[in-house]
C-alpha cells in the first residue's frame, strides 16, 4: 500500500519524538514523508499540488504533536485550503473516497493524564473527533490513531520502540487495525 505521512510540525527539527518516528519511517521504501512546515514555511500552501499529491496514495497519516488539544495551525489550515468542496466532498468531490487516515500524535503527558478524572479530562481520541469527521465526511476511512504519549519524559530507548510500533500500525492492514 503506498502511504504519504504529512507531518506537521512548527519546530521540528526541536521534537525528539516526532524526529524519532520520521527516522523510523524514512527506512520503509513504500512510506514518503510531506513535511508541511518544511513546505510552506510562509503558509502558503499549493492547493493543487497538494491535491495533486493526496491523489497518489491509498493510505495518508498526519503526524502532528498535540498543541493547545488540537492540531498545529498549519495542519488546520491545510484542512481548510486542500480538502475543498468539489475536490474532497459534495456532489463531485470524491477524491478521498475509499482512502485510509490515520492520525498520529504526539503528546507531552502520560496517558493516564488523558482520560476521565485524569489532568486533560478527555482522551486523545475524544479530542480528535473533529479529525475525525473531517475525514469521515470525505468519505474517506478513518482507521485507530496512534499516540506517543509522555513525550517530555519519554527515554531514547522507549522513542525507538515507540516507533518501530508507529511504522507497524501504519504499514498494518485496515482490517488488523480496526480489530
Amino acid at each position: 500500500m503506498k502511504t504519504l505521512v504529512i507531518v506537521a510540525h512548527p519546530s521540528l527539527e526541536e521534537s525528539r519524538a516526532n524526529h524519532a518516528l520520521i527516522q523510523e519511517l524514512s527506512l520503509h521504501d513504500n512510506i514518503d514523508i510531506h513535511n508541511l512546515y518544511g513546505e510552506y514555511p510562509d503558509g502558503n500552501i499549493d492547493i493543487e499540488r497538494e491535491q495533486q499529491l493526496l491523489d497518489k496514495y491509498d493510505r495518508i497519516v498526519l503526524q502532528f504533536p498535540l498543541l493547545w488539544y488540537s492540531t498545529p495551525p498549519l495542519l488546520k489550515k491545510w484542512f481548510d485550503d486542500v480538502l475543498t468542496y468539489g475536490w474532497a466532498f459534495g456532489s463531485e468531490g470524491d477524491h478521498l473516497k475509499g482512502k485510509e487516515f490515520i492520525v498520529a500524535t504526539t503528546a507531552g503527558a502520560s496517558e493516564r493524564s488523558y482520560r476521565s478524572g485524569g489532568s486533560n479530562e478527555y482522551t486523545i481520541s475524544e479530542l480528535m473527533r473533529p479529525l475525525e469527521l473531517s475525514i469521515k465526511y470525505t468519505g474517506a476511512i478513518y482507521l485507530p490513531a496512534f499516540v506517543v504519549y509522555d513525550t517530555m519524559e519519554v527515554a531514547d530507548e522507549q522513542l525507538k520502540l515507540e516507533a518501530r510500533k508507529y511504522t507497524e500500525h501504519i504499514c498494518a492492514s485496515a482490517e488488523k487495525l480496526i480489530e
